[in-house]
């Protein structure tokens, strides 16, 4: 019955209500949602990994800035900054990741990454990152688009359950967009999986790429992380007591005889109710509340929108996510890339970065989850003519690193050349990349999932990188 499901123990009297469309979210994709969960594939029993965090740098971070310093490399393709000594010998990273330089043993670095999208467009690299797949052919920017793979998220989405009332794969703090809402770029939703899997993004409030991503007031209604976006809070003016009554009305409305219906409505019904049922449990929403974290943890992690992301997921994956997607956007340095990677984006990357390994091991979940940092591609060897310069896109190398889940630290993956401009020992496509995400999620080359019209298609065509393990 909705009506018991209403009376649940429920966050809805602390309007915590998921308002995303009205009663489309009561009545259509959650239930659909629940319904391909019933048929979800089992991921294998081995998997090193029951989780993964994947910090996603919207713009495409420099290479030779972050993890693969170049500072014998001539003219403007020499690193801007200094490499520092890590805590295994041999390796180095920039200066200004100090705290991750200390934990170098907990992390894999793989300088050898590339894709063969158009480098011009920001959407192919996303979709490339984000699935494992070129996008489907189109002309210009690729926005999102049903015809597209679907994202690590949306095949988590079918092939995972749902944990303690949370969706199997999140995204936040934003969508990663070009000029706001309706131009969100490909590889963030299932693509030819349908609306049914779409990832669950918690959006705070866009941004545009040429502001302080990190810290800057937000655009529109927006919120912090930690918290619930407006979006997510059941407006005022309805009240708990009156979506009840709309509840009520609805199934009246929608009640056929005894014995009367079809299969298909019966189990429509039932996915109808079990929606509510997580809608309706308090746990559902506590996990993105860091109300009660410690002062001194929150601070470690960092009280901008990066470092509130890593430690709501981090309790997400305490709580049963099996994907949280973190975007951290402002890395399209085509002009001032000296003083945004040195100010803006470096330093709370160390300080974010750093505290979630940290506190990952210390409650003994580095082991079971995989940590994931890339971009869609990486930047030019070369020092534009802008003023202030910058580098511009490059997708022929890039660096990503791999943490926890199985991976063991303290190595290197794959080697670019003294530009950092072309991998020359170990290259691997992004599609390996991915495969090596999903094989930490105990998924491989072999696992289908079935796409809106019915037909089994493969997650990823890559090939793990069975060596990190």
């Amino acid at each position: 019955m909705l009506r018991s499901a209403w009376n649940a123990s429920s966050p809805v009297a602390r309007r915590t209500f998921l308002r995303a469309g009205g009663l489309s979210t009561l009545g259509l994709s959650l239930p659909h949602l629940l319904a391909a969960r019933s048929e979800a594939t089992p991921r294998t029993g081995d998997a090193p990994a029951k989780a993964c965090i994947l910090l996603y740098m919207l713009g495409g971070p420099p290479q030779q800035e972050t993890f693969d310093l170049k500072p014998e490399a001539p003219g403007s393709a020499r690193s801007l900054f200094k490499p520092i000594a890590t805590n295994v010998p041999g390796i180095e990273i920039c200066e200004l990741l100090p705290d991750l330089a200390r934990q170098a043993d907990r992390f894999a670095i793989v300088r050898s990454v590339f894709h063969g999208g158009n480098a011009l467009f920001h959407g192919a690299g996303v979709h490339y990152n984000l699935t494992g797949w070129p996008n489907f052919p189109r002309e210009g920017e690729p926005f999102l688009d049903r015809r597209d793979h679907p994202s690590i998220g949306a095949v988590l989405n079918q092939l995972e359950p749902t944990r303690n009332g949370l969706p199997p794969s999140v995204q936040l703090p934003m969508w990663i967009t070009q000029d706001g809402p309706g131009r969100e770029w490909a590889g963030q939703h299932a693509g030819f999986l349908g609306r049914k899997c779409d990832p669950h993004v918690m959006d705070y409030g866009y941004m545009r790429l040429d502001l302080d991503i990190n810290t800057a007031p937000p655009q529109g209604e927006a919120s912090l992380p930690g918290t619930l976006p407006p979006g997510f809070v059941l407006r005022e003016e309805i009240g708990r007591d009156r979506l009840g009554k709309r509840l009520e009305l609805q199934q009246v409305l929608g009640r056929t005889g005894v014995g009367e219906g079809t299969a298909l409505l019966r189990d429509w019904n039932k996915y109808q109710s079990q929606a509510l049922d997580v809608l309706g449990t308090a746990s559902t929403w506590k996990a993105f509340s860091i109300d009660d974290e410690p002062a001194a943890l929150r601070a470690r992690y960092g009280d901008d929108r990066l470092g509130r992301s890593c430690l709501v997921a981090r309790r997400l994956v305490e709580a049963g996510v099996s994907l949280v997607t973190v975007i951290f956007g402002g890395w399209d340095t085509h002009s001032h890339h000296l003083e945004h990677t040195r100010d803006r984006l470096l330093p709370p990357l160390n300080r974010a970065f750093a505290a979630l390994l940290d506190d990952l091991a210390v409650r003994g979940l580095l082991e079971t989850t995989l940590i994931a940092w890339t971009g869609e591609f990486g930047r030019t060897p070369i020092i534009n003519g802008n003023s202030p310069p910058g580098r511009d896109h490059w997708a022929r190398v890039y660096s990503t690193v791999l943490a926890g889940g199985g991976v063991q630290g303290g190595q290197i993956f794959g080697k670019s050349d003294n530009l950092a401009g072309d991998p020359i020992d170990d290259p691997v496509h992004v599609s390996d990349f991915v495969a090596t995400i999903y094989h930490a999620l105990g998924y491989d080359a072999d696992t289908q999932v079935i796409d809106s019209l019915g037909r089994p298609q493969h997650i990823v065509a890559g090939r793990p990188l069975l060596n990190l393990f």
